[in-house]
C-alpha cells in the first residue's frame, strides 16, 4: 500500500533504486531482426567535473530524459552516453585553491607530475558531484558507461583517441603551429576560447591623442555637413586618434583611415610621428575605419586588438608585442625603458601623463564600453600575439555545412541552421593549445633546432627524429595541452570506443538527436559536426534540438553576479531562507549588491523553497519549454505541479484501497462496458497525440 502521504524524496530514491539494479537504463540485447531504427542514441552534453547542476542542466537533461524513456516505451535499444569535461582551467582554478587553502606546497612549488596526480586524487574524492545531482533530477543515463574527457589512468581508450584525432588531422595537413592573434588570461597565462570570455558594459573613457606629421608637415582639415557645406576648415599638422587603451599605443604600426574620408586625403601616404615612442609610422587606408566614429582616424596595433590584427594582415603592417604574459610591459627594441615591467593598466596612467606633458592630449572622454573578462579569473583579458596550435577549420567546416544544407542533420527550431551557418562559412582558424598543466598534453615533440615532431608517443617520435637527422636526438615535449572543446568534439564517436571498432560504435552511431543550448551551437554543435564528419565519415547526430533558456520570474537571465539563481536541488530537496540568502549572495562580482540580492530575496521568498521533489520540476521544465520560448521559471508553477503529482498519487492510493490491481493479461479490446471503453479510446487517442509531439520534440 502506498503511503498516506506523498514524501518526494522518499518514492524518488525508491523508484529510481529499483530501475538502476534492474538495468532498465542499459540497452536492450541486440536482436538478429533489428535495424539502425531499432536503435536510439543521445549523448549527454557533458557537465564540466568541477560543476554543479544548474537551471540549464535542468531542462537539458529533463528533455533528454522524456526522449530516452519514450523511444524505451517503443521497445528500441536506448544508449544515453552520460560522462563529464575534464574542464581544463575551471579544475586546475578549483584544485590550486584546495592547496592554497590546505597551506602546503602550491602547483608553481611542484613538478607538472605531482600536480596531476594532485588533480586525479581530487577528481576521485571529490569530482563528479553533478553527477549524483543528475541521478537526483531522475536522469535514466546508462551509468555503467560513464566516460570522462580526458580517459582515465586504468583505461586510456578516450586518451589514446584524442591522440590518434590530433595526429592524423597534423599528418593531414590540418593542424599546424603559428603566431595569431588570441584570447589571452593574465591570471591564468593562458589563450582561452570566446567562449571563455564575458563581454561586460563598463565605465571607461574616450583618450584623444595627437599624432604629429613627420618632418612638421601640415594640411588642410576640412569638414563638411550632410549638405556639403563646410563646417570648419584649420591648417593641422598632426592626424587625431582617440583610444579606450592608451597603452596599446606603444605598438602602433601604422594610422588608418577610410578611402573615401576626404577629411585626411592629402596625408594619405605620409608619416606621423609616434609620440612617447618617437617612431615614424604610415597613414594607410583601410575599409575598417568608420569616418563617423571618433575622428575617423584608427590607431593600428596588430599586436593587441582583433580588428587592428586584420587590418595589419591586409596591409603588411609590422606587429609589435608589448606585453608579457603576465599582462606587464616588456622590453623589446621598440619599447620606451620608462614602462618596461610595468602592469599594463600601470603603463596606461603613465602614457596618458607623458603624452598630456608633451601637449598632444587633446581631450578625454567618458564612456560607456564593452570590456572583455575571463569568466573564471574575472580579470581583462588582453588579444596577444603568441605561439599557438591551430586546425584549419575552414577545411573541415566544407562537410559539415553541405550536411545541414542537404537536410542530414536538421535543427530544431529550424531558425538556429541560419546561425550555424553564418558562423561556419565565416569560420576562422581555431586555437587548440592552452598554457595549462591539466588536459591532454599535444603529442609534439621539438629537438634541438626547433623541428617539431608528431606522434602518438614519444618512442615514434624518437623513430621521426633520428630519421630526420640521421641519429638520435634529445626531445622535448610541448608543455601546452589541448583545448577541451578537442575532446569534446569526439565526444559522440570516442564514448563508443573509437578508433576501436565496437559493437557500441557500430549500433550507436550517428546519435539520433542532440539536445543542446543556442549558446555553444559554435563551440560544440560545430565542432562534433566537421570531427564526426571527417572521421568517422557520417554526421555524428541526425536532430539537434536546440531548447530554451531558463530566466527569472521576471525575464531576466539567472547568474550568479545578479544573485537571482535558483538552484535545481534547492527545489527539489528545499533550502531555508537564510541559507538560500547566503548561497546568493556569496561570490557576487559586485559584492556591495549583496545587501540588495537579500532584501530582494527575503521579500520573494520569505520561507525559502519547499522540498518540491524531481518530478514536480521536470513537469514544470517540460510544460512551459515550448519551441521557440524562453522559459520564465516561477516557484508557484513547480508548486502546482507538486500538488497535481499528490492528486495522483492519492488517486492511485484511492485505488489500492479498492483492490484495484494491474491486470497481466489484459487485452483492452475485451471491455464491453462503455464506459470503460471511452476511457480506453481517449487514453489511446492521448498516447498517440503525446508521441507525435515527442517525435516533433514539441
Amino acid at each position: 500500500m502506498l503511503d498516506k502521504s506523498f514524501n518526494p524524496a522518499q518514492a524518488e530514491a525508491r523508484i529510481y533504486d529499483m530501475w538502476e539494479n534492474s538495468d532498465a537504463f542499459k540497452p536492450r540485447p541486440e536482436r538478429p531482426e533489428d535495424t539502425k531504427d531499432d536503435n536510439f542514441s543521445i549523448v549527454i552534453p557533458p557537465p564540466n567535473v568541477t560543476g554543479s547542476l544548474h537551471m540549464g542542466h535542468a531542462v537539458n537533461n529533463t528533455i533528454q530524459d522524456i526522449l530516452a524513456r519514450y523511444n524505451r516505451m517503443l521497445g528500441k535499444a536506448v544508449l544515453w552516453q552520460p560522462g563529464m569535461d575534464h574542464a581544463g582551467i575551471a579544475t586546475q582554478m578549483v584544485v590550486e585553491r584546495k592547496l592554497a587553502a590546505e597551506g602546503g606546497r602550491g602547483r608553481k612549488d611542484m613538478s607538472r607530475e605531482e600536480f596531476i596526480e594532485k588533480v586525479w586524487e581530487w577528481k576521485q574524492i571529490s569530482g563528479g558531484h553533478i553527477t549524483k545531482q543528475l541521478r537526483r533530477l531522475g536522469a535514466s543515463c546508462d551509468w555503467s558507461r560513464e566516460k570522462f574527457t580526458l580517459g582515465d589512468p586504468d583505461d586510456t581508450q578516450m586518451a589514446d583517441a584524442i591522440t590518434k584525432a590530433f595526429v592524423d588531422l597534423y599528418n593531414e595537413g590540418l593542424i599546424y603551429r603559428d603566431k595569431r592573434l588570441v584570447n589571452w588570461d593574465p591570471h591564468f597565462q593562458t589563450a582561452i576560447s570566446d567562449l571563455e570570455v564575458e563581454n561586460i558594459e563598463v565605465d571607461g573613457h574616450f583618450w584623444h591623442f595627437k599624432y604629429p606629421l613627420a618632418g612638421g608637415e601640415t594640411y588642410t582639415y576640412v569638414e563638411k555637413d550632410e549638405d556639403g557645406n563646410i563646417t570648419l576648415e584649420e591648417t593641422r599638422d598632426y592626424i587625431s586618434i582617440a583610444t579606450t587603451r592608451p597603452e596599446t599605443m606603444l605598438g602602433d604600426g601604422a594610422v588608418a583611415v577610410h578611402p573615401d574620408d576626404e577629411r585626411y586625403a592629402p596625408i594619405v601616404g605620409k608619416m606621423v610621428r609616434l609620440p612617447l615612442a618617437n617612431r615614424l609610422i604610415p597613414i594607410i587606408t583601410d575599409e575598417y575605419p568608420d569616418p563617423d566614429f571618433g575622428s575617423g582616424a584608427v590607431k593600428i596595433t596588430g599586436a593587441h586588438d582583433f580588428n587592428d590584427y586584420e587590418v595589419a594582415k591586409r596591409n603588411n603592417i609590422p606587429m609589435y608585442p608589448l606585453m608579457g604574459t603576465k599582462g606587464e610591459m616588456i622590453a623589446s627594441e621598440i619599447m620606451p625603458e620608462k614602462y618596461v615591467g610595468m602592469d599594463r593598466f600601470e603603463a596606461r596612467k603613465a602614457v596618458v601623463a607623458d603624452i598630456d606633458a608633451e601637449g598632444l592630449l587633446i581631450k578625454v572622454e567618458d564612456k560607456k564600453i564593452m570590456q572583455p573578462y575571463g569568466d573564471r579569473s574575472k580579470v581583462v583579458i588582453e588579444p596577444m600575439l603568441t605561439d599557438q596550435w591551430f586546425v584549419r577549420a575552414d577545411e573541415l567546416a566544407k562537410d559539415a555545412i553541405k550536411a545541414v544544407d542537404g537536410g542530414i542533420t536538421k535543427f530544431v527550431p529550424a531558425n538556429w541552421k541560419k546561425t550555424y551557418d553564418i558562423w561556419m562559412k565565416d569560420i576562422q582558424p581555431w586555437c587548440i593549445s592552452r598554457q595549462l598543466w591539466w588536459g591532454h598534453r599535444i603529442p609534439a615533440w621539438y629537438g634541438p633546432d626547433g623541428e617539431i615532431f608528431v606522434a602518438a608517443t614519444e618512442i615514434e617520435a624518437k623513430k621521426l627524429a633520428k630519421n630526420h637527422y640521421n641519429q638520435d636526438r634529445l626531445l622535448s615535449q610541448d608543455r601546452d595541452v589541448l583545448d577541451t572543446w578537442f575532446s569534446s568534439g569526439l565526444w559522440p564517436f570516442s564514448t563508443l570506443g573509437w578508433p576501436n571498432e565496437t559493437d557500441e560504435l557500430r549500433r550507436f552511431y550517428p546519435t539520433s538527436v542532440l539536445v543542446t543550448a543556442f549558446d555553444i551551437i559554435f563551440f560544440w554543435v560545430a565542432r562534433m559536426m566537421m570531427m564526426g564528419l571527417h572521421f568517422m565519415k557520417e554526421e555524428p547526430f541526425k536532430d539537434v534540438y536546440i531548447h530554451a533558456l531558463v530566466l527569472d520570474e521576471q525575464g531576466k537571465k539567472m547568474s550568479k553576479s545578479e544573485g537571482n539563481v535558483i538552484d535545481p536541488i534547492d527545489l527539489i530537496d528545499g533550502i531555508g531562507i537564510d541559507e538560500l540568502v547566503q548561497k546568493r549572495t556569496n561570490g557576487l562580482r559586485q559584492p556591495e549588491k549583496a545587501p540588495k540580492v537579500e532584501k530582494a530575496t527575503r521579500k520573494q521568498y520569505p520561507n525559502g523553497f519547499e522540498a518540491y521533489g524531481a518530478d514536480a520540476l521536470r513537469f514544470t521544465l517540460a510544460a512551459m519549454a515550448g519551441q521557440g520560448r524562453n522559459i520564465r521559471l516561477s516557484v508557484d508553477r513547480v508548486a502546482g505541479y507538486r500538488n497535481f503529482g499528490t492528486k495522483l498519487w492519492n488517486a492511485a492510493r484511492f485505488m489500492q484501497m479498492n483492490e484495484c490491481a494491474p491486470i497481466a493479461d489484459f487485452d483492452h479490446k475485451a471491455c464491453e462496458l462503455g464506459i470503460n471503453q471511452w476511457v480506453i479510446s481517449r487514453l489511446i487517442k492521448t498516447g498517440k497525440i503525446v508521441g507525435a509531439h515527442i517525435e516533433a520534440y514539441r
